[in-house]
């Protein structure tokens, strides 16, 4: 018995370091190209001794009441803005530790192939929620399509809207179900990864894209109280890391952006 207890003891210390020292954490995603990045994340994390246990989440809401709850570590799926309405409207302790990508908002159609064409009294869909709802508001502003007013900002609401000489009837869905409302609409203001999920190729399909550059970087969010642990440390390395840049690049080919 001694001699298997010193066997079994021998083995435990060839362990490769990142094995003994390995650290479960469990994140909170969407489907589609936030699911995709972090499963690219959890295989090169591993060398780094993390070990990640993805959740998807197929809504914008639950993923922050989770992490406040604390049935996840940290969440990737959403952006600044987002985040800051969340935290102001739910009182939720939580922070950013690093940035991700950018999925650019663009304006879709089924039924015309250019904006110009876009006729009187159309309707247009836009996110339903305070953040991404200003910010189709804000795309369709920068195309000439409505003016808002002065002040408006990020926080824009149809209410802002100064002049709207075609007429624009806005429809405001929830930001998922936005792709299927295409047949029922004249244009969508669509977020990349739900467009990217409908099968549309934002790079070649979308009407017109808001800037990559603009203040809608996707971020990694956790508990404050956390914010400093290892962990969080080693997850935003491994996720700006040259393999998981490469990554992105090769898979989405421009739908979406590397915010870091």
């Amino acid at each position: 018995m001694r001699i298997l207890a010193l066997l079994a003891l021998g083995a435990a210390l060839t362990l490769p370091a990142t094995a003994a020292l390995a650290e479960k954490i469990r994140v909170g995603v969407t489907p589609g190209p936030h699911a995709q990045i972090m499963e690219k994340v959890r295989e090169e994390a591993k060398a780094a001794g993390l070990e990640i246990e993805i959740l998807e989440f197929s809504d914008y809401v639950v993923p922050n009441a989770a992490l406040a709850a604390g049935d996840l570590d940290a969440n990737s799926f959403q952006h600044q803005p987002y985040l800051d309405n969340q935290i102001a409207d739910r009182g939720y302790d939580l922070v950013v530790i690093g940035k991700t990508v950018t999925f650019p908002l663009g304006l879709f159609s089924a039924k015309i192939k250019s904006l110009d064409a876009l006729p009187e009294k159309a309707r247009v869909a836009i996110p339903n929620d305070p953040t991404n709802g200003g910010r189709a508001l804000i795309l369709l502003a920068s195309q000439g399509l409505i003016t808002l007013r002065d002040g408006a900002g990020l926080a824009a609401t149809p209410l802002d809207i100064e002049k709207n000489p075609k007429k624009l009837r806005i429809v405001e869905l929830d930001a998922a179900q936005l792709p299927r409302s295409l047949n029922d609409v004249d244009i969508a203001a669509i977020n990349g990864n739900y467009a990217l999920e409908a099968g549309l190729d934002p790079t070649h399909d979308a009407l017109a894209q808001e800037a990559a550059d603009g203040p809608y970087a996707n971020v990694i969010a956790v508990r404050k109280a956390d914010k400093d642990k290892p962990w969080a440390n080693s997850l935003v390395n491994v996720y700006q890391s040259a393999k998981v840049k490469s990554f992105i690049e090769s898979t989405f080919k421009g739908a979406l952006i590397p915010a870091w």
